[in-house]
């Protein structure tokens, strides 16, 4: 895992950042998330356990302090869990959307949604299997941070950004960009 990601705000430029989450698998520790007194403060948990485990006093506790936020894996029914994912819009400070293979392209479905149907406002996080080839497809439908694989080059990945100045496809971003006709 790479100690920095890429923030892309909405409105911004991409940068790099410290990656402040651990993302959690939800198997170890008997249960519980990972000791948050060492190392990174903050941890993504997957959803399928935020699902049984939300009410739990010691996750509300976390939770208010902004430490736990959720990551969704690729088959991830959200839709089915409307009603959590609308209480999720006030508890967590970030959500992920994990690629389990970079070829498996359902965790940009889960962002598309989240922004389109859910009108997310916070920080949706690829995680995972994330090359540097899907960083302008992920930033159009509503990624706006990137947990590259280790072996990406973060340098070569934020100039991924500036590759192209005209846009042929409406995007959470802003729509496509509009052509002017040349005069022959």
């Amino acid at each position: 895992m790479n100690q920095q990601i890429i923030y892309f705000p909405k409105a911004g430029k991409p940068v790099l950042i410290s990656n402040e989450w651990q993302v959690w698998d939800g198997e170890g520790d008997e249960g519980g998330i990972p000791d948050l007194e060492h190392g990174l403060h903050k941890v993504l948990v997957p959803f399928h356990w935020w699902i049984t485990h939300h009410q739990n006093a010691d996750i509300i506790s976390r939770v208010s302090k902004g430490e736990i936020g959720v990551w969704f894996a690729a088959d991830d029914d959200i839709l089915k869990h409307a009603e959590l994912i609308e209480e999720g819009k006030t508890l967590w400070p970030v959500v992920a959307a994990h690629f389990p293979i970079f070829r498996d392209g359902r965790s940009f479905s889960t962002a598309a949604l989240l922004r389109d149907r859910f009108t997310w406002q916070g920080e949706i996080r690829a995680i995972g299997d994330v090359l540097i080839d899907q960083l302008l497809q992920g930033a159009r439908v509503g990624f706006d941070s990137f947990a590259l694989r280790h072996d990406q080059n973060l340098e070569v990945a934020l100039k991924q950004f500036t590759l192209y100045t005209v846009t042929t496809q409406n995007s959470w971003r802003g729509l496509r960009t509009t052509r002017t006709t040349l005069s022959a």
